[in-house]
Parts: structure tokens; sequence; C-alpha cells
């Protein structure tokens, strides 16, 4: 059962966290990835469930921020496999998006991010592979980080493309956010920045979002420039156009997923979900040709990136290209819907870049996200920021200071 907002997979999951520390007094939800002790992760499939056992050990995440005071409170869903930006699983449902009713919470950490906006808990781990934090935030209306690639521990999680992989949270708060980063982020991986703040604005990913869009966030980055001076503009791909970004992402990532699951696929021939299933397949048929191109033009995408941010550069850019889409259309709307979002989401796991989700616009109602990706390791530097220019969430969003 998946319990309030449809959120969870083990509502009943409860570990007390240390009497003091921190986080102490905090809850804190799981997706369905991370292993606990003596449960198994079903990684959002019940034949991935049914052929491996419990975990013998919890992950090593779950582990800090239990040392650090914070009490799991229930297991989420999460889409197939993490591999879906929608939101919606064929086998366990669609959680509720309290903020957009009716609209999907967007994926693959769904339950994660329902669970938060719902105030179910006060914050929730989920994973990033190509968005699934930092979109599921935008869609809801919270703050989501997806930590510079390694920098967070990803023992005990399942490893869908570990090139790619990431563990990153959610919260209604940027001063929980913070607080959480302290724990979870590898000090030897980075610090803030003493360099001055240079914001920057990629022209070709703005053009990626849709005109209302634009035009809210545009109004919350002029707040932005107050603070920090003037964005200026920048051409990111330089000419060789987004959609090319995303057909690298996709091609690159594809034949990771494929080495973590394609033995198992041919043995156990699980029942996958539509959409989901078709790009399996196609995983399997990526070449290595095909695979060393994607990962040489990877290469060089993540040299641009760490060039643009360097000594303080930090893009400003939409997280998704509008509000959630419906409920209900994830499998007719998932591979078009994908490309779409992805354009603009798989900048950052392509270079193994930080970027944060920032709760600061409305359409028609519904929550839209800037966001702040910097240069590796700067993770301290985006969670700073996000606190210094947004305030207390108020229903489910963070406004910016003016």
């Amino acid at each position: 059962m998946a319990g309030r907002l449809n959120a969870y997979t083990d509502e009943d999951l409860s570990l007390d966290g240390a009497a003091d520390g921190p986080l102490c007094g905090t809850t804190f939800a799981v997706k369905d990835l991370y292993d606990i002790e003596g449960k198994v992760a079903h990684c959002g499939n019940p034949d991935w469930g049914r052929t491996h056992g419990p975990a013998a050990r919890t992950a090593e995440a779950v582990r800090q921020l239990l040392a650090a005071g914070a009490s799991v409170r229930g297991k989420t869903i999460t889409d197939e496999f993490a591999f879906s930006i929608v939101g919606e699983n064929h086998h366990f449902g669609t959680p509720e998006n309290v903020n957009a009713p009716g609209r999907v919470c967007g994926g693959s950490s769904s339950g994660s991010a329902a669970a938060v906006a719902g105030g179910l808990a006060d914050f929730a781990l989920g994973t990033d592979t190509g968005g699934s934090v930092r979109v599921p935030a935008s869609f809801c209306g919270l703050f989501g980080l997806r930590p510079t690639h390694g920098r967070v521990s990803l023992q005990g999680v399942f490893p869908l493309a570990p090139s790619f992989d990431t563990a990153g949270w959610f919260a209604r708060e940027p001063g929980l956010m913070r607080r959480i980063g302290k724990i979870l982020l590898d000090g030897a991986a980075g610090a803030e920045t003493a360099a001055p703040v240079r914001l920057l604005y990629p022209t070709d990913a703005w053009d990626q979002a849709d005109p209302e869009t634009r035009t809210v966030l545009g109004h919350a980055l002029k707040r932005l420039e107050r603070l920090y001076g003037p964005a200026e503009p920048v051409s990111l791909s330089e000419g060789a156009g987004l959609d090319r970004w995303f057909e690298t992402f996709r091609v690159a990532q594809g034949a990771e997923i494929w080495e973590t699951l394609g033995d198992w696929i041919e043995s156990a021939r699980p029942t996958i979900g539509p959409g989901i299933k078709e790009r399996l397949t196609w995983c399997s048929s990526i070449g290595p040709e095909m695979r060393a191109s994607a990962d040489a033009e990877r290469a060089r995408i993540s040299d641009r990136v760490a060039a643009v941010t360097r000594d303080g550069g930090v893009l400003v850019m939409p997280v998704a290209p509008g509000p959630a889409i419906p409920a209900g259309q994830a499998a007719v709307a998932s591979d078009t819907v994908r490309a779409k979002i992805i354009r603009l989401s798989g900048i950052a796991p392509l270079a193994r870049v930080p970027q944060i989700s920032l709760p600061v616009a409305k359409v028609e109602g519904m929550p839209v996200a800037l966001s702040l990706m910097g240069a590796p390791g700067s993770d301290e530097t985006l969670l700073a920021l996000a606190e210094a220019c947004c305030g207390s969430a108020v229903d489910g969003l963070a406004p910016m200071k003016d």
C-alpha cells in the first residue's frame, strides 16, 4: 500500500535517529533505492524485489543522517529502476502532488518529493541520475540538490548509471538543505568558494523553457541580479545545440544502464512498465563505437561547463521547461516529455557538476523553479546562495527576497 499521498512503498518503516546531533528532531523519508538493513529494496519493480534478498547493511547516507539525529519515517515510491523523469510507476502507482493537484510529482524520486511537499517528512533522500531530484523539486515546489558527482556516498544505493548517479535531497526550507549538506557532503571534494559570485545567463538553456515559464523565472532572475549583479549572457553549447547534448546524454547513460540491468533482465524476464521497457530495449542496442563517441563528446561538454563556471561562475537557468504535466499521461507522453526536460536537466549529469532547484515562481498556480549550477565541488556555495536568496517557505513555495 502506498499510504498517504500514494508516496510510500513502506509507510511503517521507522528508524529513530541519535538522541542528539545537528538534525535531532527532524524526520526524513528514503527513496526505495536505498538499502535498509533487513528490508528489500524493490527499486520500483516487484520482480527486482522478488529476485533480491533483504539488505545486510543500511546505506551509508541513511546511516550518516541517523547518526546526526534525524529519524527515518517511510520508504518512498520510485519510478522503475529510477529510469524515468515523469513520476508514474506502472506497478506502485502515482504519488500525489499537493502543490499541483492532478499533476505528476516528476520522477524518479516522486514519492520522496510528494512526502516532503505534503508535510509528511521534513526532508527526503532521492537520487539524481538525469534530473530525478531537481525535476520533482521543481514540479512540487521544493528545494532540491543534485550534488557534485561522488560527493555523497552511494554505498548501499541501487546503481542505475554509475558515472551519472548521485544521492540528493529535498526540503521545504533552504536552511535545512544546508544543514543536511554539512552531514552528507564529503568535505575533501569542495568547500564554499572565496571567489565572488558571477551570474551567468545560458541563452540556449533559457530557450528550452515555455514562454510563461521564461517570463516568471525572468522576474525571479532580476531579483537575484539585484543581489549579485547582472547575469552575463553565454551560449553554453557554443552553437552545437542542446539537442546534441541530449543525444550524448541518452547514449552515454543508456550504455551504463544496460551494463547494470542487461544480464538480470535477460535471466529474470521481469514485467516492466510501458515507456521504460522500450527504452531499456533501446539501451541494449548501443554498440561500442556509439558509446565511445558519446563518451568523448561528454568529456568535451564537461570541459566546457567547467570552463564557464570557473572562478565563481554560477549558471542561472530553468530546472524544467514548465510546470508538471497532467497525471495519467506517462505512457503516451514519456519520450516527448523526457527529451524536452532532459535537454535542461541532463547538463549537470553530463558535466558531473552540482545544481540546486529554487522554488521561486508559479505558472497558473503550479510551481516552476529557477536553478543555480556551479563548478565541480561548489555544492556548499550553491546551498549558501539558496539560503541567502530565499526566505521561509509559504504554501510549499519559497519567494526570493527583494
